[in-house]
């Protein structure tokens, strides 16, 4: 049986709670602090590695690019932090899911994460819509199971998801206490 010592010298295997993890939490934390104090165009591997206690190599190692760093802390910020509604109709999940995104990325902290994934360039600056792709996917799934009609997974993101996003990233406008409502009702309104 092998002993903690050599748990982390074979390659391949990590120790949860191990090494591995306090890297990724230091890295991750210094990511989101240094995005509270500087804008993103100033951010450096360096100066995260820096501000994380370890080496750059460390980093680099990990994530090969700092878009490719931008966007790990990204989907990390947004993953299975949202519960899926089940409210009993389509319609009410759905309401209360776009609410809660838009609140989710009304975090100054998170969205500061985002755009600079985003400003980043990679295309690793969209995986933090992933755990949102597939909440969707349930909610139109459950829909179908309970013998309902939903749209199909492509209308439900072009008319939800992408104006969520692109309100949230590219604008400082806040959404109406109706929004929510009224993306629903843009999307099922042939449907009511």
């Amino acid at each position: 049986m092998p002993t903690a010592q050599t748990l982390e010298e074979v390659p391949g295997t990590a120790r949860p709670g191990g090494r591995s993890a306090r890297v990724r939490a230091a890295v991750h934390r210094a990511v989101e602090e240094l995005l509270a104090e500087l804008p993103p165009d100033a951010l450096s591997v360096p100066l995260i590695a820096a501000r994380a206690g370890v080496h750059p190599t460390t980093v680099y190692r990990r994530w090969p690019t700092l878009g490719d760093l931008l966007a790990a802390v990204a989907a990390s910020r947004f993953s299975g932090d949202l519960v899926t509604p089940d409210t009993g109709t389509l319609r009410g999940d759905l309401e209360t899911w776009v609410s809660d995104v838009a609140t989710d990325l009304a975090d100054p902290d998170a969205l500061a994460v985002m755009r600079a994934a985003v400003a980043a360039g990679t295309q690793g600056g969209c995986a933090c819509v992933a755990d949102r792709h597939a909440q969707l996917a349930a909610m139109l799934e459950r829909e179908q199971g309970r013998g309902g009609s939903a749209p199909g997974l492509e209308a439900a993101v072009d008319s939800l998801l992408a104006p969520l996003y692109y309100r949230a990233i590219f604008t400082e406008a806040a959404a109406p206490p109706d929004w929510a409502r009224e993306r629903v009702d843009a999307l099922l309104g042939a449907r009511s």
